[in-house]
């Protein structure tokens, strides 16, 4: 499994911006996708995951109520739309897949790794 991010790059506070991972590969049918960051200096951390079967989501308290995670299926690509970006939101942003059960905010739960897309939000 392969997996693709892009969309990263420079946005005000108050903007908008959405990233996009493909997977590409042998998928199973059920499986999940996260979004995951890492600021310089920071652990990283978890962002937003979304279940491939139920659709069921899961956030991040610090941006529950801003960001978005969503999927098409038929691409195989889960989306993060980023509303209301804040400068703490800037850090290289991971997309993670997971094999099996349900998401989850544990990233060692996670097999399949992307390279990361920066964003950094601009004041």
């Amino acid at each position: 499994v392969q997996l693709q991010a892009s969309g990263g790059g420079l946005v005000q506070v108050g903007g908008s911006l959405r990233l996009s991972c493909a997977a590409s590969g042998r998928t199973s049918t059920s499986y999940a996708m996260a979004w995951f960051r890492q600021a310089p200096g920071k652990e990283r951390e978890f962002v937003a995951g979304i279940d491939w079967r139920s659709d069921s989501t899961l956030y991040a308290d610090s941006v529950k109520g801003r960001f978005i995670i969503s999927r098409d299926n038929d691409k195989k690509t889960v989306y993060l739309q980023m509303n209301s970006p804040s400068p703490e939101d800037t850090a290289l942003y991971y997309c993670a897949l997971k094999i099996t059960g349900w998401v989850t905010e544990e990233a060692s739960r996670y097999s399949y790794w992307g390279r990361g897309t920066q964003v950094t939000v601009s004041s």
